[in-house]
């Protein structure tokens, strides 16, 4: 969705002329143009309201006269930290259980990866993952299918996050091995469509795309090193 787009829809489902819109009415108006259960919260600037929408997250002015759309960072740090991600932290975390984890003996740093099982530089990743292991990074890995929803892969993603060993049924299928089928049954607890949808939350659009623990989305593959410097693991 353009922002001129959602501007105008704003404008004629009356949000401009409100003095001041609370959240309510934040919500009602979100919904009348379509965004559907936004959620509205306080954001790291004053006078602006995060609101979490299937697209990712977007600001409102309190007084509802003013929409930014795109990435909010902070730049005083050493590395500009992705805030508008960073409220996205909490349904990255929500999903853990749902996770094929590869957990470092001697954790010092955890990534959560979207992963593809018909990526190239995703089975490059996963083939170095004693790598990333031994410096201490622990992987999690979520769902994302490139060819998206319905698409052969994302049938073959669900079979592998609903087998008893998912972590042996991903490295089958990082190998190249066939994958098992498995029904959609009461027993397929995982739907890895809320995977895929987080992922276009956070703006993913390739595989890996790699999400640090503060919210930074890094789009593409890191080598174990690389990966290390860029978390701040000393060797």
């Amino acid at each position: 969705m353009k922002i001129t787009v959602l501007m105008l829809a704003m404008m004629s489902a009356g949000l401009f002329n409100a003095a001041h819109a609370d959240d309510a009415a934040l919500k009602a108006t979100f919904n009348k143009i379509g965004l559907e259960n936004p959620e509205v919260q306080s954001s790291p600037v004053k006078g602006l309201k995060a609101v979490t929408t299937p697209q990712g997250v977007i600001y409102v002015s309190e007084d509802g006269r003013y929409v930014l759309q795109g990435p909010l960072f902070d730049v005083s740090g050493e590395r500009p930290v992705n805030l508008s991600n960073q409220a996205l932290i909490a349904k990255v975390d929500a999903l853990k259980n749902e996770m094929i984890v590869y957990k470092a003996a001697s954790e010092k740093k955890v990534i959560t990866v979207f992963t593809d099982i018909t990526c190239g530089y995703c089975h490059r990743l996963h083939q170095q993952m004693k790598g990333y292991n031994d410096l201490g990074i622990t992987v999690r890995y979520l769902a994302f299918p490139r060819e998206g929803l319905g698409s052969e892969t994302e049938k073959n993603m669900q079979s592998i996050w609903n087998t008893a060993n998912r972590n042996k049924a991903l490295d089958d299928a990082m190998r190249g091995e066939a994958i098992s089928p498995i029904a959609k049954s009461a027993a397929s607890k995982v739907d890895i469509s809320k995977h895929y949808a987080l992922g276009e939350q956070l703006g993913v659009t390739g595989t890996p795309a790699i999400v640090l623990e503060d919210g930074t989305l890094m789009p593409g593959y890191q080598p174990p090193a690389a990966m290390a410097q860029i978390l701040g693991i000393k060797a």
